[in-house]
């Protein structure tokens, strides 16, 4: 009589797993019930949709055509089937992006409240089919319901093309994988020392000139050895257009980052006067913290700087627009007599006041056109730097509230101080979000058990914290593959990370639930970091 039980028990807990399989889902929904039964989908399936969800029954359609040979049909009636559905009442508990997936013996029934739900809720229902097209065509999905809302409205992934342009192509690539991850901000760093990658039709030279260096410094940060090979690219605005559009498609959203007023030498390369120094003739060939900085005295910078961003917010139809800020070096303002005189009549105490007093001209103009201005956690001011002196980095002036504070660096009790004072963050904390960063330092269970939310802040304060976001720079990351195995499977866990409830993530089952990822990307042609 044991040993029977005992093998009921061991085939019931076999059949679980095996259903759960089916199930495996990145990143974790909220809830899932499994029943007894399944719903055979085949090439005779309609997808029922009404018509604030066409975009996304032409997207399921394209997803489940390699499965069938041909694309569904579509009906706008029916209660069979693939049923996409909106219902504003799903927003009570689970909000603009939350979903209900449903399948029973008459079909899959997804509901959102918004088609963003819904169009996650497609995502989750791609990530239960198998790899591989049957020769039947037919496929059994098993009798669930799946009650899914993300943890955070910010899930990003930045890529820096500014040090290596990579094109449209990868760009779509990454943008596909953070559609299935459910990830809906793509942070896309455009600008800085080593190039500038967005066509502005009143600056042509950005691009004729800022977008290409003759060379290229490799072997690490104070090395000598150049690549001896010259790098160029850049966006036009069209393509911009195309890739806003595909991201769109996606419920992903784009926020551009035009960095400034340091880490601008591209732009200065084109435009000398834009520099304090105004020595810089070519683009920098060498990475790191360069000298020249926006000369924020001038007149004609801030000027520069409006018509720039009218054209980057005219492309852009998020209503956020990140101006970097970070690792500005002081000692170009510190030697310039036009610097330090602008600055006495301003009343400004420190470098970091001024650039307080310039980010704010720049925050008040983005305001003024309908956006809202984001910035590394430098815009606050602060000794965030080693390599900062105490008194450089007074601060008397105030940053305007209505700045988005990116925090990368420092101590996490300066998340605690900005929200105290009102303003809202995204947490990218670097030692645990920076993607160049070897996988023996940011392993792939350091990264997924990141926690955008310090264990030390007030409750009150906790809707202040965004989001988090994932940075890909790419300094010492010249080739795709390259690119591929620093973000590939991490993005799945910083995905899991913006998601789940900190609470109810589990490494364990997150690892073996990746393995069928894995395998897609393989198979798609994407490098990944191999795992034993």
């Amino acid at each position: 009589m044991f040993m029977k039980s005992t093998i009921i028990i061991t085939v019931f807990f076999a059949l679980v797993t095996s259903i759960q399989a089916q199930v495996s889902i990145i990143p974790q929904p909220l809830n899932i019930e499994i029943g007894q039964g399944n719903y055979r989908l085949t090439a005779q399936t309609h997808i029922v949709s009404n018509k604030a969800n066409e975009d996304n029954a032409r997207y399921l359609q394209s997803l489940l055509e390699p499965y069938f040979k041909k694309s569904l049909s579509t009906h706008s009636r029916g209660n069979k089937g693939i049923m996409l559905q909106i219902d504003e009442a799903v927003q009570k508990t689970l909000g603009g992006e939350g979903y209900v997936l449903e399948t029973t013996k008459d079909g899959v029934k997804i509901v959102g409240s918004t088609p963003t739900g819904v169009f996650y809720g497609i995502q989750s229902l791609k990530q239960m089919l198998p790899l591989d097209a049957s020769n039947t065509l037919e496929y059994d999905l098993p009798f669930v319901k799946i009650e899914d809302k993300p943890r955070f409205g910010w899930r990003a992934f930045m890529l820096d093309e500014a040090r290596y342009f990579k094109g449209m192509d990868q760009v779509k690539k990454l943008l596909d994988q953070m559609a299935l991850l459910k990830m809906n901000v793509f942070h896309w760093h455009l600008t800085d020392d080593q190039g500038w990658r967005i066509e502005i039709k009143k600056y042509p030279l950005l691009t004729e000139v800022g977008s290409k260096r003759s060379n290229t410094q490799v072997g690490g940060w104070n090395s000598e050895e150049r690549s001896g090979e010259s790098h160029s690219g850049y966006y036009t605005q069209a393509q911009i257009k195309e890739i806003v559009d595909y991201a769109s498609q996606r419920q992903i959203t784009i926020i551009p980052e035009i960095e400034m007023p340091g880490h601008a030498s591209a732009a200065i390369a084109a435009y000398p006067w834009l520099g304090t120094i105004g020595k810089l003739k070519e683009v920098p060939v060498v990475f790191g913290k360069l000298d020249d900085s926006f000369n924020v005295a001038d007149p004609r910078v801030y000027g520069f700087i409006e018509e720039v961003l009218s054209e980057v917010m005219a492309l852009f139809p998020a209503k956020t627009i990140h101006i970097g800020g970070d690792e500005v070096r002081f000692d170009a303002w510190k030697e310039s007599d036009e610097v330090q005189q602008f600055m006495k009549e301003k009343g400004l105490q420190s470098p970091a006041d001024l650039q307080i007093y310039f980010t704010n001209k720049v925050s008040n103009y983005i305001d003024e056109n309908g956006h809202r201005m984001m910035g590394w956690n430098e815009i606050l001011g602060g000794d965030v730097h080693e390599w900062q002196k105490a008194e450089d980095v007074k601060v008397t002036e105030k940053l305007a509230p209505s700045a988005i504070i990116h925090f990368w660096k420092g101590n996490t009790d300066l998340i605690n101080e900005a929200v105290t004072n009102g303003y809202d963050i995204v947490n990218s904390y670097h030692e645990y979000t920076y993607l160049d960063y070897g996988y023996n330092y940011i392993s792939l269970e350091k990264a997924y058990g990141f926690n955008p939310i310090p264990a030390d802040l007030d409750p009150q304060y906790h809707h202040k914290v965004l989001g988090c976001g994932c940075q890909m720079w790419s300094e010492w990351i010249p080739e795709v593959r390259d690119l591929d195995r620093m973000v590939f499977p991490r993005l799945a866990a910083y995905a899991e990370v913006g998601w789940t409830d900190h609470q109810e993530k589990d490494y364990s089952l997150f690892r073996e639930k990746l393995d069928k990822l894995l395998l897609l990307w393989e198979r798609s042609g994407i490098q990944v970091q191999k795992f034993e």
